[in-house]
């Protein structure tokens, strides 16, 4: 972190904006997650700082501190012109995107500790956002997304409230994937319940319209279904990343055989979802 400089703080924003390194960080909650998962945060500005103070000695007294010594105050209107529109906390901060190949390194680890969330070409960046909160929640290695998006972009980072910063957050292409078994999610794969995901799975989830392509079908190691009462369509794209992830956390210690043994139990399956 740099400390506060006597210019312009609104010129020093608007210098800063522009570079292709910096992150939003729109509002507090994001500004939170980044300072708690070591985000290089640059700048912070605010309309009201004895309001920013009082807000984060009662959501996050461990960062007090820390925020009084970044924030700075300007004029909310000056602020305004900053942004598309000032979050209710009345807090932005600019923050420096981590360093791609420091992510590439922790995707590719050997042994992974835990899976890699894979999004085929998704089309909303609000849904990233809440994958990436979900992968911060369940302790995932990181997420991939593939497709012209991209997956630091601001409405991106506001979904997962600035939780990009705990974990590794990247945009490849399918042959720069990382190494691990990858289990695709179909709907004609086999039922979820009576698969193990190992802790160095790549857990791959469709575009939320078209699925999966051929190339990843192709790749996938297996593909697996989550159960799904007849006659509903599908399941969003976050709610599917939920249900895989805690699929690979309940079940991460128990043995193959184990998890066939209580797939059998759980009575008859449905037909497989896609994703929405």
């Amino acid at each position: 972190m740099i400390e506060n400089g006597t210019d312009d703080p609104v010129r020093r924003w608007r210098a800063s904006a522009g570079d292709p390194a910096s992150v939003l960080l729109d509002g507090f909650h994001a500004l939170k997650h980044a300072l708690r998962f070591g985000g290089d945060v640059r700048q912070v500005l605010t309309g009201d700082k004895a309001a920013l103070l009082a807000l984060a000695g009662e959501l996050a007294d461990d960062l007090t501190d820390t925020l009084d010594t970044l924030a700075e105050q300007v004029p909310l209107a000056a602020l305004r012109t900053l942004l598309p529109k000032v979050h209710p906390t009345g807090v932005a901060a600019l923050a420096v995107r981590p360093d791609a190949e420091a992510n590439l390194a922790r995707l590719r680890a050997a042994p992974r500790p835990s899976p890699v969330v894979l999004l085929e070409n998704p089309r909303n960046l609000g849904n990233i956002g809440a994958v990436v909160r979900l992968a911060a929640g369940f302790g995932a290695t990181g997420v991939v997304t593939t497709g012209s998006l991209d997956p630091w972009h601001p409405n991106a980072v506001r979904g997962s409230a600035g939780l990009h910063f705990a974990s590794a957050v990247e945009r490849l292409t399918l042959p720069e994937l990382p190494p691990g078994p990858l289990y695709a999610l179909d709907p004609e794969g086999v039922d979820i319940r009576t698969v193990t995901f190992p802790d160095d799975a790549i857990l791959a989830f469709g575009s939320e319209r078209q699925g999966i392509s051929d190339e990843l079908r192709e790749r996938a190691t297996a593909l697996v279904a989550v159960p799904m009462q007849a006659r509903v369509s599908s399941f969003n794209l976050a709610t599917s990343v939920a249900m895989g992830l805690f699929h690979w956390m309940s079940r991460a210690s128990a043995a193959p055989a184990a998890a066939a043994g209580a797939a059998e139990a759980a009575g008859p399956s449905f037909p497989g979802f896609q994703p929405s």
